[in-house]
């Protein structure tokens, strides 16, 4: 009997729980997200909210909630934190959750981390108000300059750190929005040129080769999102080496409000993976989703309508059982991968859109234990 290779388990982290001055310019002193999970509401009969965090509302900047996190994420199969990061005009953004929490760990040589350069704009959604415009307050598209000095940043802070992941010995590095990064460079030969610009850096300075994934979805989700007509001839154009998805709602409309069992996403979702796998000639990492609610973005005391996002309709069900039922299969639709397969989840700690596998008062380590069960003992 062949072994199968043990997948990858990569688990998105979304760094807006602590301190950050552009926050704190734009919602006061000491804001962090933490601040509309507090305040999150029922909106309708059944809503489960608020969320409340296990380990109380922690401050992920210090070590110590660092180390509390990899001990659990490692315990329990995860083999990679994947931190959304955010680079805008002024420079880094979120970023101290990985510089100051995780990197300055005493146990983060126990689990892998790498970047999603999420090169969205930064809009006003926290709260988002019910009729109020949509205001850009930080743009994700870059410069030639500001892009050079990303990439340098990157360098030197984060790929010579041993903990660094690695796939098919690249540095992994994944990119959010491909259309807002060609709009950056005015064409797809432009942003050809400077990916090579930056692999070229990385081999200057020893660090070897690049693993370049991108993010990839047919539905827009975030307003401005430009969906990638396409795909497969731009990522092949671009010369990425792989692609995957960052949650479900990307590619699986939910077509019902305000609820939608998490079970039907489910079974669309697998579906993706089969088409993805075929219409991709780079490999494709699949993404299991834990949930979906963004209502805590809204302002509590508007009346909860279909109108867009943060005023979406909300995945129901999602239990640490059905979550575990997804994991399974995922599992199956990976066990004919020749190289090391990997997964996608989305995500450590997206409390405010409702897809967090970090514990809370009512599930406890429910979803990290289903996550162990799957492929901490992976035959």
């Amino acid at each position: 009997m062949t072994r199968i290779n043990k997948p990858e388990v990569a688990v998105y982290y979304f760094p807006n729980y602590h301190i950050d001055p552009l926050n704190e310019e734009t919602h006061g002193e000491g804001w962090t997200e933490w601040e509309l999970v507090k305040r999150a509401t029922p909106r309708f009969h059944g809503h489960q909210q608020p969320k409340v965090p296990l380990w109380g509302y922690l401050d992920e900047s210090k070590p110590e909630t660092a180390e509390r996190q990899i001990k659990a994420a490692s315990d329990h199969g995860v083999d990679v934190f994947i931190y959304d990061w955010y680079w805008y005009n002024n420079g880094p953004f979120l970023h101290r959750a990985l510089e100051e929490g995780f990197m300055k760990a005493n146990n983060n040589h126990k689990l892998k981390f790498s970047l999603m350069w999420a090169n969205h704009d930064w809009l006003n959604l926290f709260p988002y108000k019910r009729g109020m415009k949509h205001t850009v307050l930080y743009s994700g598209q870059v410069s030639d300059e500001l892009f050079d000095a990303a990439c340098d940043y990157m360098i030197a802070k984060y790929f010579s750190h041993p903990s660094y992941w690695r796939v098919n010995g690249g540095l992994y590095l994944s990119f959010y929005e491909l259309m807002n990064m060609i709009q950056s460079f005015g064409s797809i030969d432009a942003t050809k040129r400077a990916l090579e610009k930056f692999r070229n850096k990385v081999r200057s300075v020893g660090l070897g080769e690049l693993h370049l994934n991108a993010v990839v979805w047919g539905l827009q989700n975030l307003p401005g999102e430009k969906t990638l007509k396409q795909p497969n001839d731009i990522v092949n154009a671009l010369e990425f080496d792989s692609v995957t998805s960052y949650v479900w709602i990307h590619n699986v409309p939910l077509t019902e409000f305000p609820t939608v069992e998490y079970s039907k996403v489910a079974r669309q979702a697998e579906l993706d993976w089969v088409k993805f796998k075929k219409e991709f000639t780079i490999p494709y990492f699949p993404n299991v989703s834990m949930g979906w609610d963004s209502s805590p973005r809204t302002v509590q005391s508007d009346v909860y309508a279909s109108l867009g996002y943060p005023f979406t309709p909300i995945i129901k069900g999602n239990t640490p059982d059905e979550f575990k039922k997804s994991l399974l299969s995922v599992k199956r639709f990976l066990s004919e991968e020749k190289n090391t397969p990997i997964i996608t989840i989305n995500s450590w700690n997206e409390w405010t859109e409702g897809s967090y596998i970090e514990p809370d008062t009512i599930n406890g380590m429910g979803y990290l234990e289903a996550i162990r069960d799957v492929f901490r003992n992976h035959p």
